[in-house]
């Protein structure tokens, strides 16, 4: 059955407030040693409702002018070779202010590059650490008294900054899991991927980094990010950018919190059969044959996720890297079964019947996943509409599966004077189960500054749909 109205659910309406600009320490950066390099050639107004209440929101007020230039601008690494929850919170000042003040083409004058090689290394260390499927239980649900579960961000900067202070920032008694696609149709991708990253090194057992969709090199590559970045660090562009795809190859595709409660950006995943080829006996690395449109599909194991190859980009859509293409690209659906997802060209369409087999068969109780937003939503008949950031698409004996979309206004850039103007949402968990969603909706921080697109959003198709899969990079 599907429905936006149902058990344990509660909303909440927020209001826009500036940040803040803190004081940053005028250090020098130290550049990344040859070994860094090696690195990377190996790789609110709330209220609570019941089941039968109706959710309401009210607009957030614009923001104000914007404030003067936050101090010490270059931002600098700290000596120390550590950074702070006072460094976070000036670079989000910093980045803040200059979307508003700084031109692309000098963001250099504000993070130069040897300041972001150090961070995207320190972060990229950590996340490579991480299994595919990282379990957030035990100690680190001891002190929390939440756990925020955020979807798709796609460069919305300013909306992301009101998320974050509007949930409260990630610590000690705050969880955050991010259900991917940073990047690409908003302006501020990197922005938005870099603050992410930042926050992850301070509190790598606070902030969880999941991968989705666009942090790929074919969509890069089709939806902006690589332009925005060859735009805004020029001649260095393509070292940064190739950088961030290195960074990409390390996130986590899932997550479980306590036990209970499956996150990733698609959803499920098929198991995978080997068929070993004809070959001598004793021959080792048989080759493993599967056919991604058998009509034989059945559900995978936690076990085939854990050995999944996430290094790779954009996964050959065969073998074990299957499994991959499947969990950041699926889609629910409303009729029954487990097919190939031939809409988007990649992945698997799932229904009720087969939400129901995963939560039972994993002891689970809610699958929150991510990746649509309202362009893909309106043409999926049979399930709800992203108009308020979140929809319950399937509700079944054991649980339920639920998709979070968190860019409001989406996309930023849009070909038509009618836009969606949807809300974003982001999900609360509470102790002591994790597993009764409290859904928070706000409104996209307004004005924008002006900036142009960096993909041609007038031919570019609107939601991601039959792919070019001849241009996907091939396995290596």
């Amino acid at each position: 059955m599907l429905s936006n109205l149902d058990h344990n659910i509660s909303s909440s309406t927020v209001q826009s407030r500036p940040l803040e600009p803190s004081p940053a320490p005028a250090l020098e950066p130290r550049p990344p040693t040859s070994s860094d390099e090696d690195f990377f050639s190996s790789t609110s107004i709330a209220s609570s409702s019941s089941s039968e209440d109706i959710q309401t929101n009210h607009s957030s007020p614009p923001l104000p002018p914007a404030a003067p230039p936050p101090p010490q601008i270059p931002i600098s690494w700290p000596a120390s070779g550590t950074i702070s929850r006072e460094w976070v919170n000036e670079l989000m000042n910093a980045f803040e202010w200059a979307s508003r003040a700084v031109p692309p083409q000098e963001f250099p004058s504000l993070l130069p590059v040897e300041v972001f090689d150090r961070l995207i290394l320190s972060a990229s260390k950590i996340l490579h650490k991480e299994k595919n499927c990282v379990s957030i239980e035990g100690e680190e649900l001891g002190r929390v008294s939440k756990v925020v579960v955020v979807g798709d961000l796609h460069g919305q900067l300013h909306d992301v900054l009101f998320l974050l202070k509007d949930a409260g920032y990630p610590g000690e008694d705050r969880i955050f899991v991010f259900n991917g696609d940073y990047v690409d149709r908003g302006a501020w991708g990197l922005e938005t991927f870099l603050l992410l990253l930042a926050w992850k090194v301070i509190l790598p057992h606070r902030v969880f980094l999941l991968r989705g969709n666009h942090e790929s090199k074919y969509c890069t590559s089709v939806y902006g990010f690589e332009k925005e970045v060859s735009c805004k660090y020029g001649d260095k562009g393509k070292h940064v950018y190739c950088k961030c795809l290195g960074c990409f190859e390390g996130l986590p595709l899932a997550s479980i919190i306590a036990g209970r409660v499956y996150t990733a950006h698609g959803g499920i995943f098929r198991s995978i059969p080997s068929t070993p080829s004809k070959r001598y006996k004793g021959k080792k690395n048989r080759k493993v044959i599967v056919d991604p449109n058998s009509t034989a599909l059945s559900l995978g194991s936690f076990e085939e996720l854990s050995k999944a190859r996430r290094s790779v980009l954009d996964p050959p859509w065969e073998g074990q890297n299957l499994i991959p293409g499947d969990v950041l690209w699926s889609d629910p659906s409303m009729d029954p079964g487990l097919s190939p997802n031939k809409e988007r060209g990649i992945g698997l369409l799932w229904g009720p019947d087969c939400t129901e087999e995963f939560l039972k068969k994993f002891g689970l109780t809610l699958i929150i996943r991510s990746h649509e937003g309202p362009d893909a939503r309106e043409k999926r008949p049979g399930l709800g509409q992203m108009n308020e950031g979140y929809t319950i698409d399937h509700v079944v004996d054991s649980g339920k599966l639920i998709t979070v979309f968190s860019a409001p206004d989406y996309p930023q850039f849009q070909a038509t004077d009618e836009r969606y103007r949807n809300k974003g949402a982001y999900i609360v968990l509470e102790p002591p189960d994790f597993d009764t969603p409290v859904f928070h909706t706000f409104d996209a921080i307004t004005p924008r500054p002006v900036v142009n697109p960096y993909y041609d959003y007038e031919d570019v198709i609107d939601s991601d749909e039959e792919l070019d899969m001849a241009s996907m990079v091939p396995a290596t």
